[in-house]
Formats: structure tokens, C-alpha cells, sequence
């Protein structure tokens, strides 16, 4: 079945690392809500637990999520920091669920703040900035 997806957000979807971690949306008809994955083989580290590294970039995607109804159709936002407190280790097998929320939005920053679930229980929050881009 196609999607009806907002390009912006199939194209986050896309991205071949996504696709690659099983990301998908936690609700297909609201992006903003965040994403979820599995940890599988792909986002364990040697010790069959979930590697950090997937943790901090998956923020960062549903930061972006959570910022694009607030994004004009010729406005992009791009990283500017990313900081991350991984709170517990998270079990191969499991799902997990992101989240963010716009804390501020200004012309030309946005502040998120971003948490990651298992059945419930956080397991990693963080904080993104990211910069405002428009054309020229």
C-alpha cells in the first residue's frame, strides 16, 4: 500500500540506517508522537544489550519528528548538539519507544527534549538543538 506520508517524514523513514534498525512510527497518522525500534542484532553492542550510540542518534530523529508541524514547507532543521543521559541498559529483544517535545522555537533555534522508553520505563533522555534553515 503507498504511503500518504509527508515527504519529510518518508524521507526520514528512508534513510538507509533506519530502514536498517526497523524505525518506525509509534503513530502512522500523528509523526510527531516519535518513532520505535527493536533491538536486534543491528542495534546490539558485544554485550547483547542496546548500543548507546543507536540511543543518541534516534533522539535526535525524534526531535526532528517532533519540530516538523512547527517547520514551514522551505524551512529544514539540522543538528546543532546533541546531549544524552542513557539511564539503563536495554535487553536485546525489547522495543523501544521515543519521544520529544518542542521546548522552544525561535526564528532561527529550536530546543527539544527527548526520552526513550521500555514498556513504559525510561531508559535515556536527552536534549537537542537544532538550527533553522530558509532558502536564500
Amino acid at each position: 500500500m503507498p504511503s500518504a506520508l509527508d515527504p519529510r517524514v518518508q524521507a526520514v523513514l528512508d534513510i538507509p540506517l533506519h530502514r536498517f534498525l526497523e524505525v518506525g512510527l509509534r503513530e502512522e497518522q500523528d509523526p510527531s508522537a516519535g518513532i520505535r525500534f527493536p533491538v536486534g542484532p543491528a542495534a546490539q553492542n558485544p554485550a547483547g544489550m542496546l548500543h548507546g550510540g543507536i540511543v543518541y542518534a534516534l533522539l535526535d530523529v525524534a526531535s526532528f519528528l517532533a519540530l516538523l508541524p512547527q517547520l514551514s514547507a522551505d524551512e529544514h532543521a539540522v543538528t546543532h548538539d546533541v546531549a544524552a543521559s542513557l539511564l539503563r541498559p536495554v535487553r536485546a529483544g525489547a522495543v523501544v519507544d521515543l519521544s520529544a517535545t518542542v521546548l522552544r522555537r525561535g526564528r532561527a533555534v529550536a530546543f527539544m527534549r527527548a526520552e526513550a522508553t521500555v514498556d513504559g520505563l525510561l531508559v535515556a533522555t536527552g536534549q537537542v538543538t537544532k538550527t533553522v534553515l530558509t532558502p536564500r
